[in-house]
């Protein structure tokens, strides 16, 4: 259905009135009709309408002082006003336009030119507000960007984890948040967004706010994922996708439920035993539109910890070490750390892990949890 537009039309005059709403509503405009200036200004506040064609010469409040309320009340304030009067003088016109004013139809009108004006304004009110919502999207994308601040454990006391973040650049792919899904559920995401460009980082807050809207007690953890997924088959561009790792804890219950999108394996130490690994096979996020995702449920106890990780933990350009080689010599470094507190773990395990030797040329993230 195509838009309709909305005008209102404020004359003390009924003729007048009347004449501009036929012209109007021949070409399919709503028309909101007005005899008075506070009449006029409840009306714009309470419709919004697209366009206001206003009076100057009306008892009581006339159109110089219409449009100067309306411009300081933020309801109506962006809405473009022509006036109507029979006034052709320079310095009437200047003091409509310093007001607000967009144009004037000067009495009397003839309906060609009302509509032409029509027209024309509603035109450069579309394109002025698409301009406007338009960097204003561009702006949000950046502040979001910007304050996307990940999680610390002071501030998620009950969720129990302890983390290594280290970016390779400012708009690192690698990212990690924690999601307070109720009292007694906890989730947790490790994603690896591919490219390290600040277009990477508009997406690493995509999936934040993803996360958020639909990690809900409303939908299980994986059809929470296909959802993101959904979304993010849309917006991201071809080249564009992410590996990523979601861990679903009931502390209640004492179920974990574990959702793999094409991310390495998780490694889970129960208490008081060794590590392993927990291969769950699965599609990556953003690629597919019938993504499959790897899953599992299981029951776990107080004390086990699982750990979370990027891929950069574990591959080498240099080496031509991918991250399915890496992986097969990394449980080793999780061995004996169960006595370890959990706040060192992750210093701990990157101080074993890299021995000394630089950090890969890539983000590394490490994420401990505990039950």
């Amino acid at each position: 259905m195509a838009d309709v537009y909305s005008i209102l039309v404020v004359d003390d005059n009924l003729l007048n009135l009347k004449l501009i709403e036929k012209v109007l509503t021949k070409e399919g405009y709503n028309t909101l009709l007005s005899d008075n200036g506070p009449d006029a200004r409840r009306i714009a506040a309470q419709e919004h309408p697209d366009l206001i064609l206003l009076d100057i010469e009306m008892p009581d409040e006339n159109g110089f002082e219409v449009i100067q309320k309306l411009k300081n009340d933020p309801a109506t304030a962006t809405i473009p006003v022509l006036f109507l009067t029979g006034v052709s003088e320079v310095d009437v016109k200047l003091k409509g336009f310093e007001l607000g004013a967009v144009d004037y139809i000067v009495k009397p009108f003839h309906p060609e030119e009302v509509l032409a004006r029509v027209r024309i304004h509603l035109k450069l009110s579309i394109a002025t507000n698409s301009l406007v919502q338009e960097q204003a999207r561009k702006l949000r994308q950046i502040t979001q960007a910007q304050n996307a601040l990940l999680p610390r454990p002071e501030d998620f006391p009950n969720a129990r984890f302890s983390v290594f973040y280290r970016p390779l650049e400012e708009a690192g792919g690698d990212f990690y948040d924690i999601l307070n899904i109720s009292n007694q559920i906890t989730g947790y995401f490790l994603g690896d967004s591919s490219g390290h460009d600040i277009e990477t980082s508009y997406t690493t807050a995509s999936v934040k706010a993803l996360l958020v809207q639909n990690c809900t007690p409303l939908y299980s953890p994986c059809e929470s994922m296909k959802m993101i997924n959904d979304v993010l088959v849309e917006i991201l561009p071809e080249d564009k996708y992410l590996t990523a790792c979601y861990m679903h804890l009931n502390r209640g219950t004492r179920i974990m439920t574990l959702v793999n999108a094409g991310h390495p394996p998780v490694i889970y130490m129960p208490k008081g035993k060794n590590p392993f690994f927990i291969k769950v096979p699965g599609d990556i996020l953003g690629m597919f539109p019938d993504a499959a995702f790897g899953i599992k449920r299981f029951s776990v106890n107080e004390g086990d910890r699982f750990f979370l990780y990027s891929d950069g933990m574990v591959e080498s350009k240099e080496k031509k070490i991918s991250w399915v080689a890496g992986v097969q010599g990394l449980l080793s470094f999780f061995e004996g750390v169960g006595q370890i507190n959990l706040s060192h773990l992750p210093s701990t395990l990157i101080s074993r892990i890299f021995n000394g030797y630089p950090i890969p040329e890539d983000d590394i993230v490490l994420l401990c949890i505990e039950v």
